[in-house]
This record gives C-alpha cells, structure tokens and sequence, in this order.
C-alpha cells in the first residue's frame, strides 16, 4: 500500500490505526486495515458502499470494538467502549443524520448531555443563562448562518442544522471531527456553506475525517485521501499528487495501489 507522506514528516500522526480487523460472524467487515491522520488536516475516506468506511469510524468513536489491530490516538492506544469515551477523548462524529432534537433549540442541541449547572453539590440547577451565552459564542466563531440559538431546530433548512451539528462537534475542545457524508442531502448553496466550515475546522487546528462519495468534494477539500475495498485499505495519497480518475480506478481495482 502506497501511503501518503505527511506534510511535515517530523509531525507525530494524530490517530494510527495499524492491523484494525473486525468480522460480524463469518463477515469480514475490515481486514488488516493501516492508515493515519495528521492533526490540522482533512483526512478522507473513500470507497464503495460496504467497502468499510463507515465501519472503521464506527471502531475509531467506540461504536465497535476490532477484534484485531490497535488504534492510537497521538500516540497512545485506544479502546473505547462507547461514544461517551470517545467524546472526552476529543473525537467528536457528525453524523449522516445529524442526531439533533427538533423540537429543542440550537443553544439546547448544543449542551445536550453536556448541560452546564450552577450551585452547590447536589442542589445544582441548569445555567439556561450561560449555555445561551456560550452557545452564541460557539455560532459566532464558527460564523454559523443560524437565526438565532434560541430557535427550535425544526425551523431551521437542511444547512443550517449540518451547521449546528458541526458547531456543536467543534465547540468542546475536539482534537478529531469525524464526519459521514456531510452534505449528501444538501443543496448547491448550502453545501458550499458547509463546506466552508469544514475548512474553517481545519484552519483552527482541529483534525477532520471526512467520509464522502462526492469525489469532486474530496478532491477540494482534503489534504490526503485513503481508499477502502472490501474492507481492506488498499492505497492512500496525498491530494495534491493525485486525481479524481486515479482515485476511482483504485476504488474500483482498475489500478493497483
């Protein structure tokens, strides 16, 4: 497997993931599967459906555990055994349906499960006051285009609540934003808008892992591509040596890694 070089070499690998192997009974689902993430870039993954991609972030934001291999993250072995753990480790995951409650408002999809309280010791009651102020923070810094933090996310389009779902992956200290298929369900406008943030992501150092079909997008925005096939990672590349057609032909097996 061709392995795309870092952009600088001296620089440690934010996650490594080295033999990652898991079957679902006599299904092989990732098989020996090597590659890396470097911090402050746009990783992506790609590949046909049932190639693995999906899984494999599944095993990295502790939905799975592999059966084989080893994770790191900066270095040290991870074994997480829920999303929780992934989630105070610094991998935050937005996912393809973007699990927002709709009939609570942005500021409140925001803190859910991680509500700030005011008080002492047990008698300790919601700060309503300081999750909107910080909530307003989190949209102002990432520029998310939102009416209000305090408007029920039903009422928003299909942007602005991927823009609330990647705020709130960003907001919390996140060393690594896992998305899937950010703007499968998006229009021209909207999707330009996310994909803005997603940069945006990425120039404030944190690390994202981007799972698409839409290889014009990968091409725009990553810095180095993987490529999954029957559960095997058989080539990675950096972006810029590299080209749209290659990157289907080494999906489809047309050329070899």
């Amino acid at each position: 497997m061709t392995e795309p070089a870092p952009s600088d070499s001296t620089v440690r690998p934010l996650l490594e993931a080295r033999g990652v192997s898991l079957s679902f009974g006599s299904v092989r689902a990732l098989q020996d599967v090597d590659l890396t993430l470097q911090p402050g870039e746009i990783t992506a993954i790609v590949g046909d459906n049932g190639a693995g991609k999906s899984t494999f972030v599944r095993c990295v934001c502790g939905i799975h555990q592999p059966d084989a291999g080893s994770i790191l993250l900066a270095g040290e072995p991870i074994g997480f055994r829920s999303p929780e753990e992934a989630r105070n480790a610094g991998i935050e995951t937005v996912h393809q349906n973007l699990a927002l409650v709709e009939d609570l408002t942005v500021w409140q999809n925001l803190f859910l499960n991680r509500e700030l309280t005011r008080g002492i010791g047990p008698l300790r009651l919601l700060d309503r006051r300081a999750m909107r102020r910080e909530a307003q923070r989190m949209v102002a810094t990432l520029s998310v285009n939102v009416p209000q933090v305090g408007a029920k996310v039903r009422r928003l389009s299909g942007g602005q609540r991927q823009a609330v779902s990647i705020c709130r992956a960003a907001g919390f200290s996140s060393r690594l934003v896992i998305m899937d298929e950010p703007t499968a369900a998006l229009g021209v406008q909207e999707t330009a808008r996310v994909e803005e943030l997603i940069r945006s992501l990425r120039d404030e150092g944190h690390a994202v892992l981007l799972i698409s079909h839409n290889f014009d997008q990968v091409m725009r925005l990553s810095d180095q591509v993987w490529v999954m096939r029957a559960g095997r990672c058989v080539a990675g590349r950096r972006t810029t040596a590299t080209t749209g057609e290659e990157i289907v032909a080494l999906i489809t097996g047309a050329q070899a890694a």
